[in-house]
């Protein structure tokens, strides 16, 4: 180490990456994460695609497992990656293509939280109104455009990852990156930030507006049911809760540790505990794709009737079907928020 206990350039010039915590840690947890999310996410996929898509609510919790489940494959490289297994070929397949799908499902996840959300409000809020939001038509429009943007944004990250591949050069995926790749990479995660931090606001607004509705409806009701009604409160917010648990640490990280990847952190020990932080922050991120099934089953009473079929938890009555009506599912009571 030089005197400000930084560690020491390489013969490049370059700040080496202290990797001896992350090679063994973030390997095994990414590993534990990659089997939980095969099993939940592949049950909820068998689940929710025998579901008729006769809603926007079922639309969009369809797209967030199938953005789940691609999260999901893109592990393995992961932790082949950090744990040091992987030739330098497969790091740099993971610098350009695996890692950047691996970030763009997670904010498509993100959007289509927030897209729950809204209608969720639409649903209780402004139940008798009319709007594009209750159209199936509209939603799988706006679900087809929400990957085709944010596969827009994030494509460029792979082509401008365009300098020569070699055994060093891997060690970082930023040091495949053009001048112009890097600068893309900072604008993008200015982009992402933006993205996060405008659907936590909105569902925290949204899932406020219902409280205050569920709480009118009790009051005018007169119902001295308590239990049903903290039940109701408890629904509504462990979206917003576990979003914000899982996502806001990693999003105070990432544009420190991404002003580090671009050249404007020169000290070298705060480059590597940046990279520490984010990737702590980042597996916290990625817990999403183990908790969403879970999520699904507080919020989605006709996922919830459909998992108990499915594991037998109570004795099956006639076969379900797929294709039911899911119109009085979908516009319960003001008072039940499992939808």
């Amino acid at each position: 180490m030089n005197v400000n206990g930084s560690l020491p350039y390489n013969s490049s010039g370059k700040c080496p990456r202290d990797t001896r915590m992350t090679q063994v840690i973030f390997p095994l947890l990414y590993t534990l994460l990659f089997f939980a999310s095969i099993i939940l996410n592949t049950l909820t996929g068998w689940i929710f695609f025998r579901m008729s898509s006769r809603t926007p609510f079922i639309i969009f919790l369809k797209n967030i497992v199938l953005a789940d489940l691609t999260m999901t494959l893109t592990l393995p490289f992961k932790i082949l990656t950090d744990s040091g297994l992987a030739s330098w070929q497969l790091k740099a397949f993971v610098c350009r293509v695996s890692a950047v799908i691996f970030y763009n499902t997670m904010y498509i996840s993100i959007v289509f939280l927030g897209l729950v959300s809204l209608d969720r409000y639409v649903k209780i809020v402004k139940p008798f109104g009319k709007s594009m939001m209750q159209s199936t038509a509209f939603a799988k429009a706006l679900s087809a455009a929400v990957w085709v943007i944010l596969f827009l944004v994030s494509f460029p990250n792979m082509i401008l990852s365009n300098k020569e591949a070699t055994p060093t050069s891997v060690k970082k995926c930023a040091w495949l990156k053009s001048p112009l790749g890097l600068q893309w990479h900072l604008a993008v995660s200015y982009i992402c930030q933006t993205i996060f931090w405008a659907v936590f606001l909105s569902m925290f607004i949204f899932y406020l507006s219902m409280a205050k509705k569920v709480y009118e409806s009790y009051a005018k009701s007169k119902s001295k049911d308590k239990r049903a009604k903290k039940e109701a409160q408890l629904r509504m917010f462990i979206i917003v809760t576990v979003f914000f648990i899982c996502f806001a640490p990693y999003h105070f990280c990432r544009l420190p540790y991404t002003h580090s990847q671009t050249g404007q952190v020169s000290d070298c020990k705060l480059q590597n505990q940046l990279y520490i932080a984010k990737e702590s922050t980042l597996w916290l991120s990625a817990t999403n794709i183990c908790l969403d099934p879970l999520i699904y089953v507080f919020v989605c009473k006709l996922f919830r009737n459909m998992l108990i079929r499915a594991l037998k938890l109570k004795p099956a009555h006639a076969r379900y079907e797929a294709s039911v009506n899911t119109s009085t599912e979908m516009t319960p009571n003001i008072t039940d928020t499992s939808l």
